[in-house]
């Protein structure tokens, strides 16, 4: 269980925190959801509610039930604002009081919440607002587990099943966000900077120019480059220092399938080099939980990876109808 994982013993960096923290952008614990995420939660639930053919709000009915929603494992609960909303649209008749929100932990027999309402509408909502609940607190409880490890460096990637609601739910569950979307902040990968300047002839080169050029205005939250060979990294870190004068932030470089050993040698030659201030790291691919303590002397800021949110177990949850 996640509360058992202990932290690494020193922390993989010991830089300023990243800027892969956008968890705010979507929900806070004073304000809860924000628009954006009430946004993608909005299109979300209609989705889920069309596959399982409902097309209409339930307009109730005079047969009215209770039922009990149980935890029968341990975890943290991620959905309800979800679940609120979709219920006010689409079940108003329902109501739900929640004994465990967004954000907490329940333990294995533990009550999340008590529904109640018409017989008809509750049993159609059912299967919905168990998927909700199940996925998004499935992909917490896994953050956890993986930012117990490595407390402020987990970072989940843009490949997710569920947008929005899955960067939501590795928040809530400690791990860092990245992107939430591909214009929050701009990244440039291989397939972008093949596209541009063709007149250069490689890759290395490609980065130099682009980051000579680059106006921090087009960066949105932070600018990224993924690189692919220690000479790419120290040339971007060189020439992103070179417009030091221009108050930028830290350029996040990608070092992509690099290994622990091999960033570990980028990151010494970047500091012999007087380099590292100006970047903040970021190691992606391969990385897995088991491995997760050969991460730990790399100097790495962050470790990015859709293992938190991707082929998750959703959390072991079911509802009870009173008397069942």
């Amino acid at each position: 269980m996640f509360e058992d994982i202990k932290p690494l013993a020193y922390p993989m960096a010991e830089s300023k925190r990243p800027p892969h923290d956008r968890g705010y952008e979507l929900w806070t614990a004073e304000e809860g959801p924000s628009r954006l995420l009430l946004s993608s939660i909005d299109r979300w639930v209609g989705a889920l509610l069309a596959d399982d053919g409902i097309s209409m709000p339930f307009m109730g009915g005079n047969h009215t039930i209770e039922a009990t929603i149980l935890a029968y494992s341990d975890g943290i609960i991620v959905g309800t604002a979800a679940v609120d909303h979709m219920l006010q649209i689409w079940a108003p008749s329902l109501k739900v009081s929640w004994m465990a929100s967004d954000g907490k932990k329940v333990s294995k027999g533990d009550e999340i919440a008590l529904l109640s309402g018409d017989r008809d509408t509750l049993l159609a909502m059912e299967r919905t607002i168990l998927n909700i609940l199940g996925q998004l607190s499935g992909i917490a409880t896994e953050a956890k587990r993986w930012s117990s490890r490595a407390p402020g460096q987990i970072a989940s990637t843009r490949k997710t099943v569920w947008g929005l609601l899955d960067k939501w739910a590795v928040h809530l569950g400690g791990g860092l966000t990245h992107r939430l979307h591909r214009d929050d902040a701009l990244m440039l990968k291989e397939n972008d900077l093949a596209s541009m300047h063709k007149e250069i002839d490689t890759h290395a080169n490609r980065i130099v120019a682009y980051l000579q050029q680059v106006s921090a205005a087009d960066c949105g939250a932070f600018l990224e480059i993924e690189v692919r060979e220690e000479k790419e990294a120290i040339m971007a870190a060189a020439a992103w220092s070179q417009r030091s004068d221009e108050d930028l932030p830290r350029l996040v470089i990608m070092l992509d399938n690099f290994g622990p050993e091999r960033s570990k040698e980028t990151v010494q030659q970047l500091v012999e080099m007087n380099l590292r201030e100006y970047v903040c790291l970021e190691a992606s691919g391969g990385i897995v939980f088991e491995q997760l303590e050969h991460w730990h002397e790399s100097g790495m800021d962050v470790l990015s990876t859709s293992a938190v949110n991707r082929g998750v177990a959703p959390l072991d949850i079911s509802m009870i109808v009173d008397g069942a």
